[in-house]
């Protein structure tokens, strides 16, 4: 089956939509749904965390001709005030992690989700460099994330380079692990596939993004 998609930035009134969609499809992707009983639980959570980041932070989408969420990704620049998930599902402080090492800005790259069934390949780098271009602004910039273990070996696959800052843990549904990307991950990552994205638009915005933070 083909599947058509447009890519666009997610507006404030559909982060429920979102957060449903973010979590319909971690659980559809990892297991059967007899286990689908904390669902509401974890959307009404997902929600109330984007909500919460909504200023900071960037959300994509892929859609189909009639509108429906297929893909999501979001990048948030850390104000050092929000609790980021690394830090609530984890307990890891991302400055330890760090050390005394130089940094630019702090990035966080979540919801990544695609609908079960698609299996284009180019989405899923669309996506992702719609979420890194931000962190590809300077070369001291840092990412983190929680990537399910499926996900984190696509990424390996794709040249994408992480580095595992803790245990993995159960949540929504699989394996999550947390990892950080550096400048130096990336890069080669974004040069060979920024091509993907007809409307650079997006990627403008999120190279503005960091200035309209500083500037709100």
């Amino acid at each position: 089956m083909t599947f058509t998609s447009y890519l666009e930035e997610l507006s404030i009134n559909e982060i429920y939509n979102l957060s449903k969609f973010v979590v319909e499809e971690n659980f559809n992707h990892h297991i059967n749904k007899d286990s689908f009983k904390s669902i509401k639980k974890d959307i009404k959570s997902v929600y109330e965390e984007e909500i919460e980041y909504i200023q900071n932070s960037k959300i994509f989408v892929s859609r189909n001709s009639s509108g429906k969420i297929t893909g999501s990704i979001r990048v948030l620049r850390w104000n050092f005030i929000d609790k980021l998930p690394i830090q609530s599902l984890f307990g890891i402080n991302p400055l330890l992690t760090i050390e005394d090492k130089p940094f630019n800005d702090i990035w966080h790259i979540g919801r990544f989700a695609i609908k079960k069934g698609i299996k284009d390949t180019n989405l899923f780098k669309k996506l992702m460099v719609c979420a890194i271009s931000p962190v590809c602004s300077h070369a001291e910039n840092i990412a983190f994330a929680e990537c399910d273990s499926k996900l984190l070996r696509v990424m390996s696959l794709f040249g994408i380079k992480t580095k595992i800052v803790g245990k993995s843990i159960n949540y929504l549904g699989s394996e999550t692990i947390p990892v950080s990307f550096s400048y130096t991950g990336l890069i080669a990552f974004y040069e060979e596939n920024k091509y993907l994205i007809s409307n650079q638009d997006l990627l403008e915005k999120q190279f503005s993004l960091k200035t309209t933070l500083l500037c709100s």
